[in-house]
């Protein structure tokens, strides 16, 4: 009798796995490999974390290994001369509760610039993409992040 819960049981994993696989997908939790709109070029890993239905974003990787050791001159604020590595970009997203599926609220900072604009998150491709749309009003840019895990 055990013999069968227990093959029963994987089996019953085996087929959520899929389920729970897709269902983590659609977040913008992970890490992400970051594309520059214009050049195209790679150039960081972001991981986003949640906590307490709040999402926040944080240079995990530096592509170029020239720039390992810079840091935000250019930020404004609390994270004026903090370094590159570890630095959050993205703070205080949460689940839009208008539309499901995108993550807004909060704000993403272009380290190269300093300037922190609002923030919307949206998975694309089964949680594979993400769409990152910075904006000030009407006006607005947005990157398209590769998901690394």
């Amino acid at each position: 009798m055990n013999k069968k819960i227990a093959t029963a049981l994987a089996a019953l994993a085996a087929a959520l796995a899929p389920v729970a696989a897709l269902a983590q997908a659609a977040t913008p939790v992970g890490l992400w490999k970051t594309i520059d709109d214009e050049s195209k070029a790679e150039k960081s890993l972001v991981r986003i974390s949640e906590a307490g239905g709040v999402l926040t974003g944080r240079i995990e990787k530096i592509l170029d290994p020239a720039r390992q050791n810079e840091v935000c001159d250019k930020c404004t604020d609390e994270r004026k001369g903090k370094p590159m590595l570890g630095l959050a970009i993205i703070r205080n997203a949460r689940h839009d509760s208008a539309d499901a599926s995108v993550w807004t609220g909060g704000d993403i900072t272009d380290p190269n610039n300093g300037k922190t604009y609002r923030l919307r998150l949206k998975p694309l491709a089964e949680g594979k993409q993400l769409e990152v749309r910075g904006y000030i009003g009407p006006f607005f840019r947005n990157q398209t992040w590769i998901r690394v895990e």
